[in-house]
């Protein structure tokens, strides 16, 4: 692929992301996002992931190629199978950006077998979860991967400290979302469309159900602060449904929670609320959704997990609380409820900020940058 985009003045790269996560959310978002923003900027990308995960399915829509490749398990066969895929398309491939913990040890040891052919590889960590400090995860990240990038300047000092790594060799490139789409709209109309209730004050969540995200918290939150006008919008879908189902009797919230379920359009999900939620307590990077509910406008109250300050600055473009502390995160909301025209401040804040910093093109931008140097 050695080839020269003449439009963009910069090499037209074969970049191959693999990732063997199953599993929705974020971090497989992001992956299709930025293929099918380097493929508009005359890149060709191609997607390595197993058959039965949803990114595979998914990818289609993004207009991403996917290749059916069984790398699940850190396991011989699956090694065998990306070896065998990797060895026949070596002469194509510039870059390879690895996700997941599984395909990224698969591909670095791929890349052994290959010697002097070793492609080189970028590694991103998506996830603020420990990385434990050992000599295999430091050959994994420092020499096994040419660039490692973190979604968050938190994650990136914390992987420089946890693993000693050259603070040269990790970048901190967060999320970008779709700021054009991403604006206010009617309120009104939004609910009417998904038949809300048009005079409740609605609160929303749009995140994978998963412990972490901390949905119990919220729905706890909302049950202590007993005010008849809340609703709670809760969109997404995961291994936690029927526990938040059981916990939303248990609370007497049935009646007040919307269980929306998977959305492949959220927008008019965050232009119908009024206030935005998202009480992780852990594995955050800087959350597309909280970036997406600030460029509508929303006011979010998020906690300081991951590199959430990168975009929620305290009072400034955003509230933050304590994760797993329900108390807290019901004042949040008290006070947000109680001061319309602080909510509004906030709100207009987010915007402001998120047009200006959270752009899906100064994430193509960087990246583009990263796989050329890593490719050169």
């Amino acid at each position: 692929m050695a080839q020269y985009n003449t439009l963009l003045s910069v090499r037209s790269l074969h970049i191959v992301h693999t990732e063997s996560s199953r599993g929705w959310g974020g971090q497989e978002i992001r992956i299709l996002e930025e293929s099918r923003g380097l493929i508009e900027r005359g890149h060709h990308v191609t997607l390595l992931c197993p058959a039965d995960s949803t990114i595979f399915v998914r990818a289609k829509d993004w207009g991403v190629k996917a290749v059916a490749v069984p790398i699940r398990e850190k396991r011989w066969a699956d090694f065998k199978a990306l070896r065998a895929w990797i060895r026949e398309n070596r002469h194509e491939i510039d870059v390879v950006n690895t996700h997941s913990s599984t395909d990224s040890w698969l591909m670095a040891l791929v890349n052994l077998t290959l010697r002097k052919n070793a492609l080189p590889i970028v590694r991103t960590r998506h996830i603020s979860a420990p990385v434990k400090r050992s000599w295999y995860n430091r050959w994994l990240y420092a020499k096994a991967a040419k660039r490692v990038i973190t979604t968050g300047e938190e994650l990136r000092r914390e992987l420089i400290d946890s693993l000693g790594l050259p603070a040269e060799h990790v970048q901190s490139v967060f999320t970008g979302i779709n700021t054009k789409r991403f604006q206010p709209g009617d309120k009104v109309a939004a609910r009417e469309k998904l038949g809300l209730d048009t005079n409740a004050v609605w609160i929303g969540i749009v995140a994978t159900l998963r412990s972490w995200k901390g949905h119990r918290y919220l729905m706890k939150a909302i049950a202590e602060l007993n005010d008849p006008r809340i609703r709670l919008a809760i969109v997404g879908d995961g291994p936690q449904r029927e526990k938040l189902n059981r916990l939303a009797v248990e609370l007497g919230l049935a009646r007040s929670i919307r269980f929306a379920g998977q959305q492949r359009d959220v927008l008019p999900w965050l232009q119908a609320l009024d206030i935005f939620v998202l009480p992780s307590y852990a594995n955050e990077g800087v959350s597309q959704a909280v970036m997406q509910a600030m460029a509508v406008g929303l006011p979010v109250i998020t906690t300081p997990i991951g590199s959430s300050a990168d975009v929620v600055r305290p009072g400034m473009t955003g509230l933050v609380v304590p994760p797993k502390d329900i108390q807290a995160l019901g004042g949040a909301i008290r006070q947000l409820l109680d001061k319309p025209g602080e909510a509004d401040r906030l709100g207009n804040a987010a915007h402001n900020f998120a047009l200006e910093h959270c752009g899906i093109e100064r994430m193509l931008t960087r990246m583009e940058a990263v796989f050329q140097r890593a490719a050169s």
